[in-house]
């Protein structure tokens, strides 16, 4: 039911970074969660880092390495990665809820490839 537009992906140096928006067409300030998850091939998607009540999570590959952030003036989500490694290899997709009761709502993906 909500719409998100990723963006951002691309071929990255090992070692860069890399920063990723995801565009939301509900207000993000109004959202109960927003999320990014990345699935590499043939591994089940991973969660990466989510904000809920103005407070963030990451997964423990993310931590001190990711962030994620909003701009509720543009209803836009982010997640910038530093130093990415060629693991970090895979679809990155936004997701959010509505409430705590929704399921997520998809972004279409956007690829990220780590070359060494």
């Amino acid at each position: 039911q909500v719409q998100l537009v990723e963006s951002g992906g691309g071929l990255v140096q090992a070692g860069g970074s890399v920063r990723l928006a995801c565009v939301v067409s509900e207000r993000t300030s109004t959202l109960y969660a927003m999320a990014w998850f990345r699935q590499a091939p043939g591994k089940e998607r991973e969660f990466v880092a989510s904000i809920r009540h103005n407070s963030d999570d990451y997964a423990d590959f993310a931590k001190g390495r990711c962030t994620i952030s909003r701009d509720d003036a543009k209803n836009t989500m982010y997640l910038r990665m530093n130093a990415v490694k060629p693991e970090d290899t895979a679809a990155y997709y936004c997701a959010v809820k509505r409430f705590h009761y929704s399921p997520w709502d998809w972004g279409q993906g956007t690829q990220v490839t780590v070359s060494s």
